[in-house]
């Protein structure tokens, strides 16, 4: 029996049956074969990492044709020194650590087996906008089994996020909060922007109590940071953050002001005092704690950097080197955490909860799976165990390349044992002898003279306001001569931005009798362009410059030298002459 009702379906099912299919806006289907190109675009650079002998595993993304990838500190130390990673080529290839920021939450590890890995393209993580897309790439929950990286889409929900350490190393500073879906394994993975540039690496998610599920709230180190400290972690050491020696509040007119400084660190030397306002720090204004924090954050231990300051209405800057956060033992495995930073009373708007986004823990693979195997025999060299570094093999092949450039001043390791003398004329016209024997320097300005003995001891900044340029004179002998066998320390450092041009330049860092000297190499081109010696800790360096090299005697040596010290031209020497003497002139 035919109803009303039944009629009615009848009749509706007509209609819409005879309705045309709405079109798609053909903008729709644009943007949605852009996202995917840009994918696929993105994909072959994401790693999917697993632990030797299924000790865990996370997420991964290539930056260098050579194998150099980037993940999170706490994603390879579940992973161990050697581990598995497998690109969406299907290939699973060994791969090994590197360097690790255990503050920073990032390591950088090496794949193996090719010189032509896809990479990522940079991109430029201060340009990010809240309201971006963001696209998350990894291996959340290790699915990624077949190597073929889980992605999740969304927006950016913030920029210059601060978090505290929370119990833990790990202090996210200046960090990028999307609500792209970030799940335990995702971890070290990249997050990229609409145009599939590498703009930070995912670390930390908000999860629901009761489960280890994405809450919409996730966190990626910013790719701008991982610049900083890019070269620090090719050096294969354990890298620490940066600290300038003074805290900061904010007052209650507003403005962010000194409350507390280390009389010993290199900004209180430089003027900064107590109740100074802070203008700007690293070309960035400051306009509260957490943005003070944000930007100090993301600098390496040992960065120069430019820092403004107001007081009783006059503006001062400064250029001040910064101290580390931890010691070497805090930085050492297996030694007692830090203590716990008090968490605020109330999180502000740019500041989340430190109790609620956490790292996630290494993901476990498949108990059940077979042992993962050793790493090649081929490999097992490129491990080198040391303290205070990750693996000091790769150290020594960058001291390898910076070494040809000390030596290409000629053989001065076959000159006699005799005294060096160097003479000239001084910037303001007067004449300057000076004379490196083996147990002493002498240095004669006009008719002014100064004397250092080294016997290891009592070492003096002589002259007096040049920071010590007897001893570093010393320093310059010792490594053209010996070069590390000079040294009781010597490694590569990293690089940092050179005071006098702005450049970034490679550095090597020696040590002997408690001098610490860093020696500058120019990268465009390569040249061996300057050092700076420290007598002590906590005193001006006496920073040396070649501004010309001249040949004398078949060897080179500056023609020219720029003396600087406590941030201030000291001296220019015009080198005339250079000899040396046999071994009993004295």
């Amino acid at each position: 029996m035919i109803t009303a009702r039944n009629m009615l379906i009848v009749v509706a099912s007509v209609l819409v049956a005879r309705t045309p299919a709405a079109a798609v806006d053909q903008t729709v289907i644009d943007a949605q074969e852009r996202r995917v190109r840009v994918i696929q675009t993105a994909a072959p650079a994401v790693v999917a990492i697993f632990g030797n002998g299924g000790k865990g595993g996370g997420s991964g993304v290539v930056i260098t044709p050579d194998g150099y990838a980037l993940s999170n500190f706490h994603v390879t130390s579940g992973a161990g020194t050697f581990m598995k990673c497998g690109l969406n080529d299907g290939v699973l290839y060994d791969a090994v650590i590197v360097g690790i920021d255990p503050t920073g939450d990032v390591a950088l590890l090496k794949l193996l087996g090719r010189d032509d890995f896809p990479t990522a393209v940079m991109g430029d993580s201060d340009l990010v906008r809240v309201g971006d897309w963001a696209y998350a790439m990894g291996n959340p929950f290790l699915l990624a089994t077949d190597f073929q990286p889980t992605v999740t889409y969304g927006i950016v929900s913030g920029i210059h996020r601060y978090q505290y350490p929370a119990g833990s190393f790990l202090e996210y500073a200046d960090c990028i909060q999307v609500d792209s879906s970030i799940n335990p394994g995702n971890s070290g993975g990249p997050l990229f922007n609409d145009n599939g540039e590498l703009i930070g690496i995912n670390g930390r998610g908000s999860f629901e109590k009761r489960g280890r599920v994405n809450s919409g709230a996730g966190y990626a180190i910013s790719i701008n940071q991982i610049r900083h400290f890019i070269d620090h972690l090719r050096s294969g050491r354990v890298v620490d953050h940066a600290t300038l020696g003074a805290t900061v509040t904010t007052q209650p007119a507003g403005g962010v002001v000194i409350d507390s400084i280390i009389e010993t660190s290199e900004a209180y030397r430089r003027g900064l005092r107590l109740s100074d306002e802070v203008v700007s720090f690293a070309g960035r204004p400051i306009r509260s704690v957490n943005q003070f924090k944000n930007i100090l954050g993301i600098y390496p231990k040992g960065w120069r950097l430019p820092l403004a300051y107001r007081r009783d209405g006059q503006k001062f800057e400064m250029l001040v080197r910064l101290r580390g956060v931890h010691t070497k033992a805090e930085l050492m495995p297996k030694r007692p955490k830090r203590p716990v930073q008090p968490k605020p009373d109330k999180p502000g708007p740019d500041q989340p909860d430190p109790d609620q986004p956490q790292p996630e823990k290494p993901q476990q693979l498949n108990p059940h799976a077979k042992k993962q195997p050793e790493p090649p025999e081929q490999y097992k060299h490129m491990f080198v165990k040391k303290d205070g570094y990750a693996n000091y093999w790769f150290n020594e092949q960058e001291q390898n390349r910076l070494k040809p450039l000390v030596t290409s001043w000629g053989d001065w390791s076959a000159a006699p044992d005799g005294t060096w003398k160097i003479s000239g004329q001084t910037g303001m016209g007067d004449a300057f002898r000076l004379g490196l024997a083996e147990n002493k320097i002498g240095l004669m300005i006009g008719e002014e003279p100064y004397l250092q003995v080294l016997d290891g001891t009592d070492f003096e900044n002589t002259p007096p306001g040049s920071g010590g340029l007897l001893i570093a004179m010393h320093q310059l002998k010792l490594m053209l001569k010996q070069l590390d066998a000079g040294f009781s320390e010597f490694y590569y450092l990293g690089s940092e931005p050179l005071d006098l041009t702005g450049d970034v330049v490679d550095v090597l860092i020696t040590n002997v009798n408690g001098v610490q000297t860093r020696w500058y190499f120019a990268r465009q081109p390569t040249a061996f362009v300057g050092f700076s010696s420290q007598l002590f800790e906590d005193t001006d360096e006496c920073e040396v410059f070649f501004v010309t090299m001249e040949e004398f005697g078949g060897r080179f040596f500056p023609g020219r030298i720029l003396v600087r010290s406590g941030g201030r031209d000291y001296m220019e020497l015009v080198i005339e002459h250079v000899e040396i003497s046999a071994p009993d002139d004295k």
